[in-house]
């Protein structure tokens, strides 16, 4: 399904998604090991201590080899600034992903997250040829529902008290979208 190439990058009005590099860790390390993003996203950690960012960089280009993930950071397109990450882990057998995303605390409330993962979904569909694609979130993180609702995505069902998170049991809601209801994208 995919190339031992490099990842393409994917532009839109405002962004640039593209590869991460070593040189973005010490800002991931900055704006993903905020409390705020810890609080709601299930895969990362507090405190995000040193080496980690550099660690995960430093799987993306052999998962994307492996056909396993497509990972982006999501950079300003007029000012080069890195705001967050989105990516798509792959299930090539089942022509499925999870959708998966976050922006730094001080870029939230523009539109960013959005913006980068109805691009992420196209790419999805369109290049990688999936039929399914699902996302996970806290019933409480408000803020990443509306997202997957406004990419159109349904929501398929809640899992009460399906993981333990940072001290508690949480409630999960699942959404999905399949590419033959992708015209339901209302950006």
């Amino acid at each position: 399904m995919l190339s031992a190439n490099l990842q393409p990058e994917i532009t839109t009005e405002r962004l640039l998604l593209r590869q991460f590099t070593q040189s973005d860790a010490l800002l991931v390390q900055k704006l993903a090991g905020d409390e705020a993003i810890a609080a709601t996203a299930l895969n990362i950690p507090h405190p995000f201590e040193d080496g980690m960012a550099e660690e995960w960089i430093g799987t993306h280009q052999p998962d994307w080899e492996a056909g396993k993930a497509a990972n982006f950071a999501i950079v300003l397109r007029q000012n080069p600034i890195l705001v967050g990450a989105v990516g798509l882990s792959l299930n090539s057998a089942n022509e499925e992903a999870e959708l998966g995303y976050w922006i730094g605390k001080p870029y939230w409330g523009q539109g960013y997250a959005s913006e980068a993962a109805l691009a992420v979904l196209e790419f999805g569909f369109e290049t990688l040829k999936l039929d399914r694609i699902y996302a996970t979130c806290l019933r409480r993180n408000i803020a990443s529902a509306k997202v997957l609702q406004k990419l159109g995505m349904m929501q398929e069902g809640s899992h009460k008290q399906r993981v333990f998170h940072r001290g508690q049991f949480e409630d999960l809601e699942l959404y999905g979208l399949l590419k033959k209801h992708k015209c339901g994208i209302l950006l």
